[in-house]
């Protein structure tokens, strides 16, 4: 137990479980890291307090100013959090399409949201330029730029990098992410594979985002789009530069709908879609690797943020999703029979 004074020194050093039931359908070793203990909720409280600190250490954000960033939700609420605690203000700008109850969370934590409609990144009014030219507008504003700023990166190569290794006694074989900075994924495959050159780090990517295919024929090219927030990148950025990536796999909305309720319903673990995302990915290669494998991955936050979606019959009918659900069993000889759609690095 740690006893703390602000709710920033509680960001980090998060719990792991294992998934009991994928476990032990699959011989391996299946951990979720719970990233949802940290005081925003989500694994991106990690990228905010980071980004802020490095930034107030170098003396370009100083008390009083206000902290600028476009977000699909979680990085804005991390954001709000360090902000307030550390005497700063929070403007975030995100898509009108997000979840509510992200939008509802930016706001109590005393922050200013500004939502745009949802439009391509070449188009000016996407909310990353929005938030940028907010920022630029203003000497007192300062832009957290979480997709260029490799303050991200860093704070999962000094923290959840280490927490990892240090939990599973140096013995993890495989680490699972999905991407949406790259932060995540880069700064735990850098400190990961510096330890252990042999580990392999798997990139699950949904449908509409670009990475699978730009990792496998080196363009980024979408098919299709997904009810998962804030993942997946359709350019190349700073953070997901760093990434050391051994394998890449792109999964459908469809398993994360049957895999969420067979945790929740064997395992008492609700996930949310990215989260499910990461967990899906981690099934498959648990499929193709295992098993004795040791395979991490992570709980990127609460999965109540998800409910409006995920767990939303009328908005997944919507989506023309059945909620006929494949038995898990069915999907994992499924993931056998597929192993050619996984992309993996030429060694």
């Amino acid at each position: 137990m740690r006893l703390a004074q602000r709710p920033i020194d509680l960001i980090g050093q998060t719990d792991m479980i294992r998934v009991r039931s994928l476990s032990e359908l699959t011989g391996c070793d299946i951990w979720l890291k719970l990233e949802s203990q940290n005081p925003g909720g989500s694994i991106k409280d990690r990228a905010a307090y980071q980004m802020i600190k490095d930034a107030m250490d170098s003396g370009e954000l100083e008390p009083g100013m206000t902290v600028v960033e476009g977000t699909a939700g979680n990085t804005g609420i991390g954001l709000a959090i360090v902000a307030r605690a550390l005497g700063l203000n929070m403007l975030a700008v995100m898509p009108n399409d997000q979840t509510p109850e992200k939008e509802r969370m930016i706001r109590l934590h005393g922050a200013e949201l500004k939502t745009v409609d949802p439009v391509p990144f070449r188009n000016d009014n996407h909310f990353y330029h929005t938030a940028r030219k907010l920022a630029e507008a203003r000497d007192d504003h300062w832009w957290a730029n979480q997709f260029e700023n490799t303050s991200n990166a860093r704070a999962h190569y000094l923290g959840t990098g280490p927490e990892i290794w240090q939990q599973t006694n140096g013995e993890v074989d495989i680490l699972v992410s999905v991407a949406g900075t790259g932060g995540t994924i880069a700064g735990n495959s850098m400190y990961l594979k510096e330890r252990n050159p042999d580990l392999q780090v798997w990139l699950a990517d949904p449908d509409g985002s670009g990475i699978y295919s730009y990792l496998k024929q080196g363009e980024y090219i979408a098919q299709g789009s997904s009810f998962t927030e804030g993942i997946g990148i359709m350019r190349l950025v700073e953070n997901f530069k760093q990434a050391r990536i051994d394998a890449a796999v792109n999964l459908p909305d469809q398993d994360l709908v049957a895999l969420s309720r067979f945790v929740r319903d064997n395992d008492a673990i609700v996930l949310g879609s990215s989260s499910t995302l990461n967990l899906a990915a981690a099934l498959q290669a648990a499929t193709l690797h295992g098993p004795g494998k040791t395979i991490v991955t992570f709980a990127c936050d609460l999965g109540e943020r998800s409910a409006s979606k995920l767990y939303n019959r009328d908005y997944l009918q919507q989506r023309g999703l059945s909620l006929e659900l494949e038995a898990i069993p069915e999907l994992i000889a499924r993931y056998r029979d597929s192993g050619e759609r996984v992309w993996y690095a030429a060694k």
